[in-house]
């Protein structure tokens, strides 16, 4: 039939001299042209479509890049489709109806097909397959093992496809009750020898960290596919068990199966090395597929290959967000915000709109005051894109400022948000209490509980960190009667801070029972308490625990090793501090940090021995700080050594003028010495500087007593009235 090109709705489509028949519109379905301007064409031509015409339609709309999910104008036409085919008695066809849930499920509008399934008049099985299968893939779980119930209820008898679509519902641990029924299921009607459902079950008990199930289903398949293979590579990967992934991707080689790319993919997942896998990749001619080398990139940039993942990026057509979002958090994992911030320059020229993960990456990453500035630059780009409204760009925000001490800006931010939830009041309250405002994060505590907002362990521990600023004992106490009462687990971070709360708090016996009633002490609280019996002179019981955590196959870390030296040093055991550094740095390889450093220098000047401290001092592979010097003009007050208490007074007036702490021991020594007027002269540079010495604060804590006409006869006393008269735990 002769026929020309015309434009229709500015998309070309073909219009005919003759007047055409219904095949011919049915045959351009098929070649793929513009499904709903046919569709009009052909009401146009007053042809009447028929069944088979709205299957063509939904199938080509299926299909469609501009049906994507939750497109809105796509459901409105998914709508006018329904609507035609009502209009034309074509909804008395299962078939369109199934082929109409599919495409509203396909959008991600749930209520609009469930609807249309409750108004169908019929229906078979591949209509109960469609609409669970739909649901499931939407994340609806309960509503699609809720409708295979009701499917059983009315007497439809399920296939491999009803089980196969409701599996994936079933892979989290909250339902594996339910996964193992549909598995009992399949075995009772016989499905079990069919690979896609054993796959699918694989799949499942992977996810539901049942391991065991996955390996034996595996064994015993008879014929095993690629996809099988994948599935348990993929099984391996998600459970950590990244060697067994790659012998199981071995082992698939040797059998003779070519990998495909879901194959890489999952390797990639598996933690693999990454340049083995970009050899295979490039072996297998994966090199073109955009999914591979995304995830060949965020693999190199997980693992710190930073530099090469941005190589592979540019020599690979794969201009896409995930891999720069890869790239741009791992130069910020690595300090490296410079380069970070050139990799965001070249997504704002590719017209690439960032999103929120790619902004908190970048958040995170600025650790250091010269890089505030890229900060709040960030910050202007977060409000002027509206990412800013996204309550995990406005945490990273809060944690930034309250990073550099800007709990003013801070506070700011979260005050101006409408909706907080628990996870923003406790990004807040931590920031608070690391900025050493602990105060504030008391009385955002107070408000939290007046707004209704239920505290979770992350909350308490940092309220705890709080109360050991503070010197809050009766405060951290009623938190941990909050712990037991709402049977939080005290594991972990929050054990860990109740032991550093009531160690610094003067409750070392308190300390104790709450390490004794954890089971499993991680490296974290081990740490506490060995710096808890550091803190009251007990050596011997910190240098037990240390060889108890090493008894539990535990590696001691920076930290153990600072409460250890912290014991020798009020121990005043010299040599064995000396020995427990060098096994530090020798043995364990860990580098001392500049506290190390400073307990050492605190060690050996205790003892009196200066030269020794001295020469430590000069031997440091880090220039030593006011932390250092000022270790050993402590010492010098001990051993009444003026003058080179003096000669270190200089070097830390030039190192910090206005730190009142190093006048202080000079005052102390001279006071020791009886040289009164060089007491008086230090207090008067101390006095022209504007302090006085480090501020000292007592709380007291007057218990309210009721007399015998339940009068109060006394009021309780708060540093900080307004904050504790609201605090209510639950």
């Amino acid at each position: 039939m002769c026929h020309y090109e015309m434009k229709f709705a500015s998309t070309t489509v073909p219009c005919f001299r003759s007047r055409p028949n219904l095949s011919l519109f049915h045959s351009l379905f098929q070649n793929s042209k513009p499904a709903l301007i046919i569709f009009r064409q052909i009401l146009e031509s007053n042809e009447k479509p028929n069944a088979f015409t709205f299957s063509l339609l939904i199938k080509a709309c299926l299909s469609s890049s501009s049906f994507a999910h939750g497109s809105t104008t796509a459901a409105l036409q998914a709508h006018q489709i329904q609507t035609q085919s009502l209009k034309r008695g074509i909804n008395q066809f299962i078939h369109v109806n199934t082929s109409l849930i599919d495409l509203y499920m396909k959008l991600g509008f749930t209520c609009h097909a469930r609807h249309l399934f409750d108004e169908m008049s019929f229906r078979d099985v591949v209509s109960w397959n469609v609409l669970i299968c739909g649901y499931s893939q939407n994340g609806h779980l309960y509503n699609a093992f809720q409708l295979f119930v009701e499917m059983l209820r009315e007497n439809f008898r399920p296939n491999q496809t009803t089980i196969v679509s409701l599996l994936p519902s079933c892979g989290c641990f909250e339902l594996i009750f339910q996964g193992r029924s549909i598995h009992g299921f399949g075995i009772k009607d016989g499905f079990c020898w069919d690979s896609h459902l054993t796959n699918a079950l694989m799949s499942m008990y992977a996810k539901c960290d049942d391991l065991e199930a996955s390996q034996l289903l595996f064994h015993e398949m008879v014929e095993k596919n690629v996809v099988s293979w994948n599935t348990m590579i993929g099984a391996y990967g998600q459970n950590g068990l990244f060697d067994k992934a790659i012998l199981c991707f071995k082992e698939m080689l040797k059998e003779g199966f070519q990998p495909n790319s879901v194959t890489m993919m999952n390797l990639v997942s598996a933690n693999a090395h990454p340049e083995n896998v970009h050899c295979y990749v490039i072996k297998c001619g994966f090199t073109n597929d955009a999914s591979v080398v995304t995830s060949l990139v965020c693999l190199y940039a997980k693992q710190g290959f930073t530099d090469m993942a941005r190589l592979l990026y540019k020599y690979y057509p794969t201009k896409e967000l995930i891999s720069l979002t890869a790239i741009i958090s791992s130069y910020s994992e690595k300090g490296d915000i410079d380069y970070a911030v050139e990799c965001f320059n070249q997504t704002m020229q590719l017209d690439i709109k960032l999103d929120a993960v790619v902004l908190i990456g970048v958040l995170h990453g600025i650790t250091s005051p010269s890089h505030f500035a890229i900060g709040s630059a960030f910050h202007g780009y977060g409000v002027k894109s509206g990412l800013s409204n996204d309550c995990l760009v406005a945490n990273g925000l809060i944690s930034l400022y309250s990073r550099f001490d800007k709990i003013e800006a801070a506070l700011s931010l979260f005050y101006g948000m409408r909706e907080k939830p628990l996870i923003t009041w406790n990004s807040m309250i931590s920031g608070c209490v690391q900025a050493g405002k602990s105060s504030d994060a008391m009385e955002l505590f107070s408000k939290m509980n007046l707004c209704r907002q239920k505290p979770d362990a992350i909350t308490i521990a940092s309220l705890l960190s709080g109360c050991c600023q503070l010197g809050y004992l009766r405060i951290g106490e009623m938190l941990h009667s909050y712990i037991l009462r709402n049977n939080v687990k005290v594991e972990d971070f929050t054990g860990t801070a109740l032991i550093d709360m009531y160690s610094k708090c003067g409750r070392l016996d308190y300390a104790e029972k709450v390490f004794f009633s954890i089971k499993d002490p991680c490296l974290a609280t081990w740490n506490s308490i060995i710096s808890g019996y550091s803190l009251y002179g007990l050596e011997h019981k910190s240098f037990s625990c240390y060889s108890k955590l090493q008894e539990q196959g535990l590696i001691p870390d920076k930290i153990t090793f600072l409460g250890v030296l912290a014991a020798c040093t009020h121990g005043g055991l010299v040599y064995l501090g000396l020995e427990y550094f060098t096994i530090m740095t020798e043995d364990y390889g860990l580098m001392p940090t500049l506290q190390h450093y400073a307990c050492i220098v605190a060690l050996l000047g205790r003892e009196g021995m200066f030269k020794e401290a001295i020469e430590f001092i000069n031997n440091m592979e880090i220039r030593p700080d006011s932390a250092v010097w000022g270790a050993l003009l402590s010492a010098c007050c001990i051993e009444q050594e003026v003058k080179l208490g003096e000669c270190l007074a200089k070097k830390l007036f030039l190192l910090n003028h206005k730190n009142g702490g190093f006048y202080v021991l000079m005052s102390n020594l001279y006071a020791i010495v009886g040289r009164w007027d060089d007491v008086a002269r230090v207090r008067e540079i101390m006095r022209d500087i504007g302090g006085d010495g480090c501020s000292g604060v007592s709380v007291i804590d007057v218990i309210s007593v009721k007399d015998s006409d339940n009068n109060l006869s006394q009021s309780e006393v708060y540093l900080n009235t307004s904050t504790w008269q609201h605090l209510c735990l639950y």
